[in-house]
């Protein structure tokens, strides 16, 4: 699906999860709750200094801010570069709200330096 063409959540789905954002992040909560409902995502990270690699994202879905989301990504198609990462729900979906302002600059469907760190597991 196109993130062009993502309607609003409805507001009972968004409600759960409004006590979790502030400011500009819960005006964009509607879209990003239905995108997570969506279960996937295709997009491009952009590479420094190289070329730019598709990837397919693919998630579990619930209803509960507090359940777990294993989100899988899968870049250039190949098997060998697939990567896993377990979030609450509510921070995938904080992570799905920053795909949305990006995409709204950038006209391209990516997630943050931030999310690649916790799907990489640099911070641990």
């Amino acid at each position: 699906m196109s993130l062009e063409k993502l309607q609003p959540a409805n507001p009972r789905d968004v409600n759960v999860y409004a006590p979790y954002y502030q400011g500009r992040k819960r005006s964009a909560l509607p879209l990003a709750i239905s995108l997570y409902q969506t279960g996937n995502l295709e997009g491009t990270r952009k590479i420094e200094g190289g070329d730019s690699i598709s990837f397919v994202a693919s998630w579990s879905v619930s209803s509960l801010p507090a359940d777990l989301t294993r989100c899988r990504l899968q870049f250039d198609g190949n098997a060998e570069l697939s990567y896993e990462v377990t979030l609450a729900n509510f921070e995938f979906v904080d992570f799905l709200i920053e795909v949305l302002f990006y995409f709204k600059s950038n006209r391209s469907p990516d997630f943050s330096q931030a999310f690649y760190r916790k799907l990489l597991r640099l911070d641990d």
